[in-house]
């Protein structure tokens, strides 16, 4: 990576692992020697509404908050949360979407949200240790076998 900030937005519904796949992405930068911020936007997450994310990267970063018309990617856990999220992508910017991933091959429903950073990985040039340490980290033991499975299943979901 250059000079350049690296934007990051991730959107989803309360619950659906928008704050893990925040803190997992940050986490894996931040291991990569980036000067990392992230901010949150929870609004009726609690009820099921609306949570996004940003997380911004790069040599220095001076804020959290994604400028409209400036995210590189936008990642989002359910395709409804495109439109709501749309303003922040840039000209050339990349939308991931969860129908990008196979999620019947999940070993876990719940791992959508690392099978997407997985996606969101092999446009990114960080290590794949990096990921998995920090995915075995922000999990429980049980839970690393269909953590570790999700991320590589969505790594290689690029076509």
């Amino acid at each position: 990576m250059n000079q350049q900030v690296t934007n990051v937005v991730i959107g989803g519904l309360g619950g659906q692992g928008v704050l893990r796949a925040s803190d997992i992405l940050a986490d894996v930068v931040l291991r990569a020697g980036y000067d990392v911020k992230k901010s949150e936007l929870h609004g009726m997450s609690q009820r099921g509404g609306s949570v996004s994310s940003d997380v911004r990267f790069g040599a220095v970063v001076h804020s959290p908050m994604v400028p409209a018309g400036e995210a590189d990617y936008l990642l989002v856990l359910t395709a409804d949360q495109v439109e709501p999220n749309r303003h922040v992508v840039r000209s050339g910017g990349i939308i991931i979407l969860p129908d990008q991933v196979d999620s019947a091959k999940l070993l876990n429903r719940k791992s959508l949200n690392v099978a997407l950073l997985g996606l969101l990985s092999s446009y990114l040039p960080l290590p794949e240790e990096l990921w998995m340490a920090t995915i075995r980290e922000q999990f429980p033991e049980k839970l690393h076998a269909a953590n570790e499975q999700a991320f590589k299943l969505g790594r290689a979901a690029r076509v």
